[in-house]
């Protein structure tokens, strides 16, 4: 069982909340149990599921559950699947040409290359100092 003192502690550290009942501070502590059991539980299914299953559980094999299980994706970019150097280097590589091309400054205000028809933006300066957009696929104007 978590120590409620942490959580109380963990909790007061929070600038929105100035104090926290015990009451308050047990239920988060049993909400945050049973949602570690959930993703142990998880976790520990993914490691039941290979070939050669292991008697412990590793990041991996969590990032999997957060990636695999439907109700644990919004943890996807707090435990992000593990990817090697090589992986790594060749998504980069891929992506080096498109941000070279924006940098050119020959992109379209999607940021996309090659687009049809680019899109034109024409501003109008009135009077009242207020700036009128019209944004048109049409470059003839």
């Amino acid at each position: 069982m978590l120590d409620i003192a942490r959580i109380k502690k963990i909790i007061s550290q929070d600038d929105d909340i100035s104090q926290c009942s015990n009451n308050a501070a047990f239920v988060i502590t049993a909400a945050t149990e049973k949602f570690l059991q959930h993703l142990v539980e998880q976790s520990y299914n993914i490691v039941k599921s290979e070939r050669k299953p292991r008697r412990n559980i590793q990041y991996r094999d969590v990032a999997n559950a957060v990636a695999r299980v439907e109700n644990l994706e919004f943890l996807s970019d707090v435990v992000p699947k593990t990817q090697t150097y090589k992986q790594y280097k060749a998504k980069k590589d891929v992506a080096a040409p498109k941000v070279a091309a924006a940098a050119n400054g020959q992109h379209t205000l999607d940021a996309t290359m090659g687009a049809d028809q680019p899109v034109v933006i024409e501003a109008h300066v009135t009077e009242s100092t207020a700036m009128d957009i019209d944004a048109t696929n049409n470059p003839a104007s």
